[in-house]
């Protein structure tokens, strides 16, 4: 199963607001949010609520991605989230989320017994490549016990 069929089965907000999942890496990832008029705000493009939804799960999805092999050991959590709507969004849009921080230095801080935070953040585009939001989420892999 992949991380969007994942996410789209056990969060509903994702199935929801039909929230595809185009590329999800250790790297980046990808997702798009469909232009659909019951999710417009007053303007006629995608709500507020909306794209930060799109950006929070491209987030998610890359946290998943980067690690997911820690899953038995620790619990990934949203601390924070920012976010900055820079131009007017109209039509379908796309968040693009990659991490702040190496992988490998939150995995050391986890097996240092320490509970590692690192930023993700996303970039929310329309169309014609203009970014119209930024976000930055800040999580946490909580261990378990």
């Amino acid at each position: 199963m992949s991380i969007g069929e994942m996410l789209a089965a056990t969060v509903p907000m994702v199935r929801t607001l039909n929230l595809e999942y185009l590329e999800t890496s250790p790297e980046r990832a990808v997702l798009a949010l469909p232009d659909q008029g019951e999710y417009h705000n007053h303007i006629g493009g995608p709500h507020a609520g909306a794209m930060f939804t799109l950006a929070e799960s491209a987030s998610g999805a890359i946290v998943l991605a980067a690690f997911g092999d820690q899953l038995s050991r620790a619990v990934p959590l949203a601390v924070s989230a920012e976010i900055a709507y820079k131009k007017v969004a109209l039509g379908p849009v796309t968040a693009t989320a990659t991490l702040g921080r190496p992988a490998a230095e939150v995995i050391a801080e986890l097996d240092a017994g320490k509970r590692p935070e690192f930023p993700v953040a996303v970039a929310i585009r329309r169309e014609d490549g203009a970014v119209t939001g930024e976000m930055t989420v800040v999580w946490t892999l909580r261990p378990n016990g």
